[in-house]
């Protein structure tokens, strides 16, 4: 059980779990699939009907059906996730990210059932899906913040009036999860009163909670991450940033890691505020404090993951950690060392995602020194269209970022996932665009570039 990020005298030859069911479906269970096997862990799969035939169903050592294809019915089924534990004798939960990763009683299910939690506690999440008291926390520990709501947003008139006192435009967000789901701009209190309702359906959709809170609207700025670590000794230590800029309908595109915007004295300021704010919460887990980032050097705390990133790969290779395994390691009573470890070259991350559902009738996925490829996918695999889109992760690593660019564009042009269509061809357009390769892009720059009447049809739904 060793890893660099722990003292050496925490390397245990057993652990405190042994059996753990993977919350969650796609090339994140695959992924934690991977690690437990390493680790000596048993895995439990669950699935939905649609997914009976996904590899990490394939993978596991054992898996179970949780019911129809429908993710509330689903994957967003608490009581049909802990059923499935308590048949299979797991002893421990991984909640992965989305659906019910940063749920507060999902956590405690798994507590009142003496099932380990890989992840923080109930009251942690509860306390950062709490966006106020977030807020507040991070304010105490000297990190600058937007202007934001002062309580939930239970309906739209409490929405209108806290927009009025917040001042317009804002953006209206899900209390209990991110990746952009019920995600709006809002700029006016007609948009409020058009959006509202859709933004918090969306937000129930897919995190079975509709509480949504809003804060000020930066225009222009970049999207800055800090991965951090906490253990069970009120350690905390922050392993890097990652630039996150690249998005579409604030869904992230493209991360990068390190974040080669920033000044080396406001990344370590920004590392420092981090660490000292997961050490304050006495945080226990993986976490990623989100800043909005100005040309300026200025920067504002957003919100705080409580779970692992979809970007995490880039982290993994830049600092040479694996991150899920510290997420277990961290659940069973490991001492983080005292210093931060370097991070080291530059990775990139480009998401593929499908348009479409259906068959994949050829693949032929990238490979070489500095490649790496986290997914799902297998050839004669029908991608289905209840969930997300994200079918693969591209990732590369070399020494310097233009290096990098060049390899992730040779990456995406050996890639075939043919039977349905995807957004390689959008993904080299971004690598190859000058303002992306200057770093002059901003949150909106994707956005903008569409074309007009799609942007405009898409503003309409909404």
């Amino acid at each position: 059980m060793a890893n660099r990020l722990f003292k050496s005298n925490n390397s245990r030859s057993r652990w405190p779990f042994h059996k753990v069911l993977i919350a969650n479906r796609g090339e994140i269970a695959v992924r934690i699939i991977r690690t437990c096997r390493v680790l000596g862990l048993a895995t439990v799969a669950v699935y939905s009907t649609t997914d009976a035939k996904a590899l990490h169903v394939k993978l596991a050592d054992e898996a179970v059906c949780i019911g129809p294809g429908s993710a509330e019915k689903s994957y967003l089924n608490i009581s049909a996730l802990i059923g499935a534990a308590l048949v299979t004798g797991a002893d421990a939960v991984h909640p992965g990210f989305g659906f019910l990763s940063e749920s507060v009683a999902f956590s405690r299910a798994c507590q009142d059932n003496d099932l380990t939690f890989i992840g923080p506690s109930p009251e942690t999440i509860a306390l950062l899906g709490d966006k106020e008291a977030a807020r507040l926390t991070m304010r105490r520990a000297g990190l600058p913040l937007v202007k934001g709501s002062q309580e939930p947003l239970h309906d739209l008139a409490t929405a209108l009036a806290q927009a009025e006192e917040v001042g317009y435009p804002v953006m209206l967000k899900a209390a209990a999860g991110g990746g952009g789901k019920g995600m709006r701009i809002i700029r006016n209190a007609e948009e409020m009163e058009a959006k509202f309702a859709v933004a918090q359906d969306e937000a129930r959709a897919s995190f079975n909670d509709d509480q949504m809170y809003l804060e000020q609207y930066l225009a222009h700025p970049r999207h800055i991450e800090v991965q951090v670590i906490g253990d069970q000794y009120g350690n905390a230590l922050a392993l890097g940033e990652r630039d996150c800029t690249i998005q579409a309908r604030h869904q992230k595109v493209i991360e990068e890691a390190p974040a080669a915007v920033l000044p080396a004295p406001v990344r370590e300021a920004m590392l420092a505020q981090s660490e000292q704010a997961a050490a304050q919460l006495k945080y226990e887990g993986l976490g990623t404090i989100e800043f909005l980032y100005n040309e300026d050097g200025s920067y504002y705390f957003m919100e705080m993951n409580t779970r692992i990133q979809v970007e995490h790969p880039i982290t993994e290779l830049t600092t040479r950690v694996d991150l899920v395994e510290s997420q277990f390691l961290v659940a069973a009573g490991a001492q983080l060392k005292a210093e931060r470890p370097a991070s080291v070259g530059y990775a990139i991350e480009c998401r593929v995602n499908a348009l479409t559902p259906g068959k994949i009738t050829a693949l032929h996925l990238p490979g070489g020194p500095g490649v790496r490829v986290d997914t799902a996918l297998y050839q004669g695999y029908t991608v289905p269209s209840n969930y997300d889109g994200m079918i693969a992760k591209l990732i590369v690593y070399g020494e310097r970022r233009q290096r990098a660019l060049q390899q992730m564009q040779a990456v995406i042009d050996e890639t075939v996932i043919d039977g349905i269509k995807t957004n390689l061809d959008l993904l080299i357009e971004i690598l190859q665009a000058p303002a992306f390769q200057r770093l002059t892009t901003t949150v909106n720059w994707l956005d903008d570039q569409m074309n007009p009447n799609q942007k405009e049809e898409q503003d309409d739904e909404d």
